[in-house]
């Protein structure tokens, strides 16, 4: 199994789109040795690696950030050291 580094659109697969992170190939499809050598090296139309060899150690180093996240906002009000002085324009 390989993860695609960068997204391509796979002309041996009916145009089937591939984004970073995805699995190659996808469920399904069997591709030959030749064919992940040449998207795992610069021999393609890109002229760039487009899929590494996934390992479970590489997939730990890259976290995949969750979609539409929540960030939780820790403003609660002024800052402490916020100082003001009522009356007083700057």
């Amino acid at each position: 199994m390989y993860t695609v580094i960068k997204h391509f659109t796979d002309l041996q697969d009916n145009n089937h789109p591939y984004f970073v992170g995805d699995g190659y190939p996808r469920k399904g499809l069997k591709v030959t040795k030749e064919r992940a050598a040449e998207l795992s090296s610069s021999n393609n139309k890109r002229g760039e690696p487009l899929i590494r060899l996934a390992t479970p150690q590489a997939e730990e180093e890259e976290p995949k950030e969750e979609p539409n996240a929540e960030v939780k906002d820790d403003r609660s009000g002024p800052a402490k050291n916020a100082k003001s002085k009522p009356g007083k324009k700057k």
